[in-house]
């Protein structure tokens, strides 16, 4: 009976540890980092699959344009039963009875000439496939930049609820001291409410720290396509071993590189060529075409049929008399003529005919739709030659507006850094004078409240500068990593 007992109470907790594992396991979090956070969205972002299936079908274009340079071969069997009186397509007679026709041909053309309409097209479906890979590359990149974006801000609001928490505490810890103060009578009940409002403060900070926080980790979740249930936390680099962050760059020399290597500005160049191309393309309809052309082809017909000879058939005729002499008849043997069916093969043997020609087409008056096209496809041309040099400006704008930005982050957090300094010591101070009843409860929280506000402001200034020297990064097309 002990025995049992025991083995009862091992397999109890056996399955009790099991247990435990397993609900661990389903509600462990994923670990994510910046570049499998990036992995990710490049994997499963279905814009990027969007702008890849358009590259596929542009690619297929370029394909089928180079396809059209060869012969074409087309061929035409036609089958029929005629009633009544029509014509034998094979001896073009006029007969009544029903005929059993069979037809084919087989062609082939070859576009010798069309006023480099060919070449041009091929040119143009090339041009256009290129822009679409660099439009599948823009996709990317913006992607890449909004999740780095949105993996800071989580990063930043990660330790926003940190410092909110301390703040907690801290506020905790004044209202038991403001508390024991009072019941003894050091304190008024100002002070004790004082204290109360502190800590009030503090949960609200820390409310809203949390729900930024799990907003901006909801953002991450969707650029990764993740479920929002999926339960994960971010990977937080070590911040202060990021000592090669350049905040100091001029912007003329970015503005070089970027434009080399901006998709944004690639993408407008490729499609004003694919325009210029185009004009060429539309200019060809100015031009004959001139084609080679070639066919084979022959017929049945069941209602022909094949002499075979003749045959007496045992009768006779008078084609004449002796010196006049109707008693003296001249007679011949009667035939009758003989006709077999025609065989198949032969009659497509002996019907096999073969044409071989040339076909030329001058374009003469087709109410100016050639001059339209052409017309059409310059202001095309114009239109994308406008887009080029917008996207060149504003990508200047946004080169000077980004090393401004980063000067001024970096700016900031020197500003940002020396004020918590200073608030820190200050409050350390007033902690201490309040402690022993020197400083009352309103210098002690306007204190607390100054070194909350500028440790939240040191923290996100502290993000800042990466995030700013980063976006200089990704329009000098270097990695984007932490």
């Amino acid at each position: 009976m002990k025995l049992k007992l025991i083995l009862s109470f091992k397999a109890t907790v056996i399955c009790s540890i099991l247990f435990s594992a397993v609900t661990f396991n389903a509600h462990a979090q994923e670990v994510i980092s910046l570049q499998k956070a990036v992995d990710l969205a490049l994997d499963r972002n279905l814009t990027i699959k969007q702008s890849q299936f358009t590259e596929a079908l542009d690619d297929e274009s370029l394909k089928q344009s180079k396809y059209n340079i060869l012969p074409n071969l087309t061929a035409g069997p036609q089958a029929s039963f005629n009633f009544g009186r029509n014509i034998d397509p094979s001896t073009n007679q006029f007969i009544n009875q029903r005929i059993f026709a069979l037809n084919g041909t087989i062609q082939t053309q070859i576009t010798l000439f069309q006023g480099g309409q060919l070449r041009n097209t091929i040119i143009q479906n090339r041009l256009l496939l290129d822009a679409d890979k660099t439009a599948t590359a823009k996709v990317k990149n913006d992607l890449i930049l909004n999740v780095v974006t949105t993996y800071l801000q989580v990063l930043t609001n990660q330790d926003l609820v940190k410092a909110a928490q301390q703040q907690i505490d801290i506020s905790k810890i004044t209202l038991d001291r403001a508390q024991k103060n009072f019941d003894v009578g050091n304190q008024t009940l100002a002070d004790l409410s004082q204290a109360k409002a502190s800590v009030s403060t503090a949960d609200l900070n820390y409310t809203n720290a949390e729900n930024s926080y799990e907003l901006s980790l909801l953002t991450l979740k969707q650029y990764m396509e993740m479920s929002p249930a999926t339960n994960i936390a971010v990977e937080k680099p070590d911040i202060s071993k990021l000592t090669d962050i350049n905040t100091l760059y001029n912007a003329e020399d970015v503005l070089k590189t970027a434009v080399a290597v901006n998709p944004d500005v690639l993408l407008a160049e490729q499609r004003e060529k694919a325009t210029q191309q185009g004009i060429k393309v539309a200019q060809g309809n100015y031009y004959p075409s001139l084609v080679l052309f070639g066919q084979l082809g022959s017929n049945y017909s069941d209602a022909r049929e094949l002499s075979g000879g003749a045959v007496a058939t045992g009768g006779s005729q008078t084609i004449g008399y002796v010196n006049g002499n109707t008693s003296q008849p001249v007679t011949t043997p009667v035939y009758s003529a003989v006709f077999n069916k025609y065989p198949f093969f032969n009659q497509l043997s002996d019907n096999f005919n073969q044409s071989v020609g040339v076909s030329l087409q001058i374009p003469i008056f087709g109410r100016f739709s050639a001059r339209t096209s052409v017309r059409k496809a310059k202001i095309q041309y114009e239109n994308a030659k406008v887009t080029s040099q917008l996207a060149r400006n504003n990508l200047s704008k946004i080169i000077y507006q980004a090393v401004l930005d980063v000067k001024s982050a970096e700016k900031s957090y020197l500003s940002s850094t020396q004020t918590y300094l200073a608030n820190k010591d200050a409050f350390n101070i007033i902690q201490q004078r309040y402690t022993v009843g020197l400083v009352n409860s309103l210098d002690y929280n306007t204190s607390l409240t100054n070194l909350n506000k500028s440790q939240f402001d040191m923290i996100e200034a502290q993000y800042m500068v990466i995030f700013r020297a980063k976006v200089i990064d990704y329009y000098l097309g270097n990695p984007i990593t932490l």
